[in-house]
């Protein structure tokens, strides 16, 4: 088991160092100049200055990012344009490129600088999961013990299924933006029900008279961006799991555990549910990827300062190193949850055996 662990784990990293590596290229060869750029959001900078005078003043913020450097390892070099034909030469650049220098920044440690705010990359993603991680672990969380529960329940209530299903599948046809502007609409709304803050997570320099009053607040301002991602996330889930007990409950050990006088209630959770549970774990592995990107949608919703609305604003402004530090992240949180997947399937059926 370690072993496979080990070999899967060698494989999920090279695989993940692949897809940064050409989002890496792809995003520097098509982004535009850093340097023109900065001159364009900041005009008090550029104002009263001569074309010369700008021109310069961005080279030196390119090479403040390193930006003046050749992208990659290799580059093409056209021939001269008086030529009839187009030529291309390759030329080694060495290891003096942006490409070796954001590696060897990522296995140190170090994401680099942002654009926009000269803050370190690292920073700003420690500050926004300060935000994103409550919500989609809790989330996360919440929907695992309800999907166990509510499966179990329809199949052990049976007359219920039908409608239960049906008002799932009509959850599941509504998109997670919707869900959250109809959460907010109707909870958070002094025309409505005003029972939620509509925004945010609380003022940080409110004073609050005792550490529980606090948690209490900050709970309040998580509770619909939380109810959001459970609502989207639980009808696939519950329909997995319906579907996987039903098929478990025609079978012959079913029949022999009622035979000897076995409770309904024992025979969905003791016998049917442990081995439902093994065809959708791969779903339930996925969980906390798919939260993460969700939160994209609540975080810009409700005005959450996270790892969503993080991402969001880096791809508007183009803001290349805190792009890939959150892509990172969720390289990361898919990684996790692959390992995962193998060992909880040893977890459930220990005659499982992984090899490489």
């Amino acid at each position: 088991m370690g072993r496979y662990l080990l070999f899967r784990l060698g494989r999920t990293v090279l695989a993940a160092w692949g897809i940064l590596s050409i989002i890496f290229l792809l995003t520097r060869w098509a982004a535009t100049d850093i340097g023109l750029q900065t001159l364009q959001d900041a005009p008090t900078l550029g104002r009263g200055l001569s074309v010369g005078e700008q021109t310069r003043i961005a080279q030196q913020v390119r090479q403040r990012y390193g930006l003046d450097l050749p992208v990659f390892y290799l580059s093409v070099l056209t021939s001269d344009t008086d030529t009839p034909a187009w030529h291309p030469h390759w030329h080694w650049n060495g290891t003096r490129n942006q490409y070796h220098r954001w590696l060897r920044g990522v296995v140190q440690g170090d994401l680099g600088n942002s654009y926009r705010e000269g803050t370190p990359v690292t920073k700003l993603l420690l500050q926004a999961l300060r935000y994103t991680l409550p919500l989609t672990v809790s989330a996360t969380f919440l929907a695992t013990i309800s999907t166990v529960l509510l499966a179990s329940w329809v199949n052990y209530y049976n007359r219920w299924r039908g409608l239960v299903l049906a008002i799932l599948h009509g959850i599941q046809a509504l998109p997670l933006f919707l869900v959250a502007l109809g959460l907010l609409l109707l909870l958070a709304n002094p025309d409505a029900l005003n029972w939620f803050p509509a925004f945010g997570l609380g003022d940080d320099t409110e004073q609050y008279s005792s550490w529980s009053e606090e948690l209490l607040q900050y709970l309040r301002h998580l509770v619909l961006p939380v109810f959001s991602l459970l609502l989207v996330a639980l009808p696939g889930f519950v329909v997995q799991l319906d579907g996987a007990m039903q098929q478990e409950l025609r079978e012959p050990y079913v029949a022999t555990a009622r035979a000897k006088g076995a409770p309904p209630v024992q025979v969905v959770r003791k016998h049917v549910l442990h081995n439902a549970l093994l065809p959708v774990l791969p779903l339930f592995t996925e969980l906390l990827p798919s939260m993460v990107t969700g939160s994209v949608v609540v975080e810009m919703v409700y005005a959450l300062p996270g790892m969503g609305r993080l991402f969001v604003e880096a791809a508007a402004q183009q803001d290349l190193p805190v792009l890939l530090g959150v892509v990172l992240l969720v390289a990361i949180a898919r990684l996790a949850s692959q390992l995962l997947a193998d060992a909880l399937y040893q977890w459930a059926d220990p005659r499982i055996r992984l090899h490489i």
